[in-house]
């Protein structure tokens, strides 16, 4: 049963390796694969003197923090919420809602994110209405506020999925714990914070420590479909910088060069997440 995912493991991930080889070389597709020009860590060199690449990586590592942090605050706590709904078809429902904004594409998420912001839109009419502003708030076109936005808009479409591993991991806890700490007298926060909590950290240290790897790797469609020209510095990130700057310039050996970096980078962050918390006792990837 599990051959075919072995099959397009290997495919996918393993065997497109091999072009690696392209960021030590200055690969011209017309030259074939085995004809090409060796330069070695040239693109490496171009890549550290770039000062874009600079502003790229602070945005990835901001925007991927952000998720991170909030990503997972906002999953535990929805988890925790839902366990302790006692109406069970609410629960169900209120569950199976929550995980429709996962499989909606940023296409259409970008698109009410930006009506929903716009200087006409219901947010600036509701805070107007409230009294609060005077005047619209340009939400799309300030660039401290587009590392918000992203994160926010990320939350929004993906805590309900995020949320499906805590809450697995949470019925997964002895009832006898509960029923224990009832006669003790304690109330549902307190079984909350010492019961269900201690019951998932190593599921939650699990998927921080993945969450921790592809921190560099969160894509630009977010960057790409909320971005203008206006917050255009705030939204460039790493892999569209690969993309604009490498693919979309022809650069392959130059892109290439990029996803290396990236890679490299996924695995340090790995090795030191899991490291910690393999030397503090709880769950680890290996």
């Amino acid at each position: 049963m599990a051959l075919p995912f072995v099959i397009w493991l290997l495919v996918f991930k393993y065997i497109p390796i091999a072009g690696w080889v392209m960021a030590f070389q200055n690969y011209k597709p017309q030259n074939g694969f085995f004809n090409q020009e060796w330069v070695f860590l040239d693109h490496f060199k171009e890549l550290f003197h770039e000062p874009m690449f600079y502003r790229a990586l602070e945005n990835t590592l901001g925007m991927g923090i952000l998720g991170i942090v909030f990503g997972t605050l906002s999953a535990i706590t929805f988890a925790l919420l839902l366990n302790e709904m006692r109406f069970v078809w609410f629960k169900k429902m209120t569950q199976t809602i929550s995980y429709l904004p996962h499989f909606v594409s940023w296409v259409i998420v970008a698109n009410i994110v930006t009506t929903m912001l716009s200087q006409e839109g219901p947010i600036n009419t509701l805070l107007m209405g409230m009294g609060i502003i005077d005047n619209p708030i340009g939400f799309m076109s300030n660039p401290d506020m587009f590392w918000g936005i992203v994160t926010v808009s990320d939350v929004w479409k993906e805590t309900g999925w995020n949320a499906i591993i805590y809450f697995a991991a949470m019925a997964g806890v002895d009832p006898q714990l509960y029923e224990a700490a009832k006669v003790d007298g304690a109330s549902r926060w307190r079984q909350m914070w010492h019961i269900t909590l201690p019951s998932i950290r190593p599921v939650i240290i699990v998927l921080l420590i993945l969450n921790i790897g592809n921190l560099i790797n969160i894509g630009f469609e977010k960057q790409m479909l909320l971005g203008n020209n206006i917050v255009a510095d705030k939204a460039l990130v790493i892999d569209l910088y690969a993309l604009n700057y490498g693919i979309g310039m022809f650069r392959y050996s130059f892109g290439t060069a990029i996803g290396i970096f990236k890679s490299v980078v996924s695995i340090v962050l790995i090795l030191i997440a899991n490291g910690f918390a393999k030397r503090v006792g709880e769950g680890r990837v290996f």
